[in-house]
C-alpha cells in the first residue's frame, strides 16, 4: 500500500494537514502506532466535518477528537501554527527519518539505521546505492515518479488495460482494483489489485502459476516494467502506461503496483478489507462482533456461545457479508470514514 495519503480537501485543511503530519511522525520516528491511529482517525473525522471548526471545544464533540487534540486545534487556530510541528521540523533526526521512509522499500527501522550512518538525503542515498537492497534501489530510481499522485483518469486507463489483459489470458480470472480508487478518490498513491481464479481455493494447493502467468502477461504487454518481489500470492512491482496515439505529448510516470492472489472463497472478504477505509473496516468488525460474528480479511465466521469461531460462512459477494451482520450495504464510495 502507498505511503502517500490523499490530500485532504475540506474546510479544515490546515487542521487535517497538521494531524496527518503528527500521525506520520508518531509512526515513523516514535514507532507509536496507537498515536498514529488516533491522529489519523481525528483527521478523517475532521476532513468530513461540513463546517469550519472555530475552536477545540467544537472539535471535541466529534468522535475521535480528545482533549489533547482539541488543545492543539486551539493553538493552531489562535496562532496559525503548532509548536510541536515546528519542533519536529527543526529536529534533524525526525525530519530525516520521515523523509527517508518516503522511499519505497525503506521502513522506519531502516530509515533510523541509515540516519545513524549519516544518510539523511536523496543524494546521500545515491552515494551508497550499492549498499541498498533491490527494492530500495528501485525506490530511489523512481523516487520522483512514486511521489506523484496518480490522477483518476490514469487509474481508469490502467484498470481497463489490466481487466482486458486478464480477459485475454483467461476469462475466469476476476480482478478488482481496491484502495481509495474503488472508494471514488480523485487520485491514488499506487495500484492495488486483488486477483482470484476458480482453480484456487483455501482448500486447494498453492497456485503460484496463476499469479505468475498474469505478471508475465502484463510484462510482455509492456505494462509491468520492474519487479520488486514475486511470491506465490503477492507481486510487488512497477508499471507504466504507454502513451496512446492521441496523446504522444503526455508523459506517463512509473507507478507502484501490487497484485495479490486470493483464494476464490476468501475473495470478497479480501475485496472488502482492501477497499477500506481502515476506519470503516474497524467499525464494520466491531458491528460484526456485536452481532456474533468475527470478520477479517479472509473470512466471516459465527461465534458460538463459548466465543469460539465456527467454520467460515460462504461468501459470493461483498453484500453477503453485510447481510450476515445485518448492516445496510454501503457502496465503496460511501466507505471513506
Amino acid at each position: 500500500m502507498s505511503k502517500r495519503k490523499a490530500p485532504q480537501e475540506s474546510l479544515n485543511e490546515g487542521i487535517t494537514d497538521f494531524l496527518i503530519e503528527l500521525a506520520n511522525y508518531e509512526r515513523n520516528v516514535n514507532r507509536a502506532i496507537h498515536k498514529y491511529n488516533a491522529y489519523r482517525k481525528a483527521a478523517s473525522v475532521i476532513a468530513k466535518y461540513p463546517e469550519k471548526i472555530k475552536n477545540g471545544t467544537e472539535a471535541k464533540k466529534l468522535d475521535g477528537v480528545g482533549a489533547k487534540i482539541a488543545e492543539k486545534i486551539d493553538e493552531f487556530l489562535t496562532t496559525g501554527k503548532l509548536r510541536k510541528i515546528e519542533k519536529i521540523r527543526n529536529d534533524d533526526t525526525s525530519s530525516s527519518i520521515t523523509f527517508l521512509t518516503r522511499v519505497t522499500g525503506i521502513g522506519p527501522a531502516a530509515a533510523r539505521k541509515f540516519f545513524e550512518d549519516g544518510v539523511k538525503t536523496l543524494d546521500d542515498l545515491k552515494k551508497i546505492e550499492h549498499k541498498l537492497n533491490h527494492h530500495q534501489q528501485i525506490g530511489l530510481k523512481y523516487f520522483e515518479d512514486f511521489e506523484k499522485r496518480i490522477p483518476r483518469a490514469e487509474m481508469e486507463k490502467m484498470e481497463a488495460l489490466i481487466l482486458a489483459e486478464l480477459e485475454t489470458l483467461d476469462p475466469e480470472y476476476i480482478g478488482t482494483i481496491c484502495g481509495s480508487y474503488r472508494r471514488g478518490a480523485a487520485s491514488s498513491g499506487d495500484i492495488d489489485i486483488l486477483l482470484t481464479h476458480p482453480d484456487f481455493t483455501s482448500e486447494s494447493e498453492k497456485q503460484p502459476k496463476l499469479l505468475h502467468a498474469v505478471v508475465e502477461h502484463l510484462e510482455s504487454a509492456g505494462f509491468i516494467t520492474e519487479t520488486l518481489s514475486k511470491g506465490d500470492t503477492k507481486f510487488m512491482g512497477v508499471c507504466q502506461l504507454a502513451p496512446g496515439e492521441e496523446e504522444e505529448e503526455e508523459e506517463h510516470f512509473h507507478r507502484r503496483i501490487d497484485i495479490r492472489l486470493i483464494p476464490k472463497d476468501q475473495y470478497y472478504c479480501g475485496v472488502l478489507y482492501f477497499t477500506g477505509s481502515d476506519i470503516f473496516n474497524k467499525n464494520m468488525r466491531t458491528h460484526a462482533l456485536e452481532k456474533g460474528f468475527t470478520l477479517n480479511e479472509y473470512t466471516i465466521r459465527p461465534l458460538g456461545v463459548t466465543g469460539m469461531a465456527g467454520e467460515p460462512l460462504p461468501v459470493d459477494s461483498e453484500k453477503d457479508i453485510f447481510d450476515y451482520i445485518q448492516w445496510k450495504y454501503r457502496e465503496p464510495k460511501e466507505r471513506s470514514e
